[in-house]
């Protein structure tokens, strides 16, 4: 039951990574310029205080920790983060292949 909900989390994760692909890619021809939607802007937009939040807990754990990983995350475009960690998710709880040759009983 829990592979079945990460790999739905998964699933949800490459779903909104595609739907951030179409929206910059329709952004882009409007514009005719390359425009890209960065994590941390989507991450705003959606709950400001939380990514506050969060930023203030990852640099009182390790400051190096926030300048070096997460600001290089989170400048990302949200459509690659998103897509990459809804594909790691779903490749990390599929199902196991079935044993050929042997019964379980």
């Amino acid at each position: 039951m829990i592979r079945g909900f990460f790999r739905l989390v998964g699933l949800l994760l490459l779903a909104g990574g595609f739907i951030f692909l179409v929206y910059d890619g329709a952004r882009s021809i409007a514009d005719q310029a390359l425009r890209l939607t960065r994590l941390d802007q989507f991450w705003n937009d959606i709950h400001q205080t939380s990514q506050q939040a969060f930023q203030a807990m990852v640099e009182r754990a390790s400051p190096f920790l926030w300048n070096s990983v997460v600001k290089v995350v989170l400048n990302q475009p949200a459509w690659a983060v998103m897509g990459a960690l809804g594909i790691f998710l779903m490749l990390l709880f599929r199902p196991s292949k079935p044993l050929i040759g042997y019964s379980r009983h």
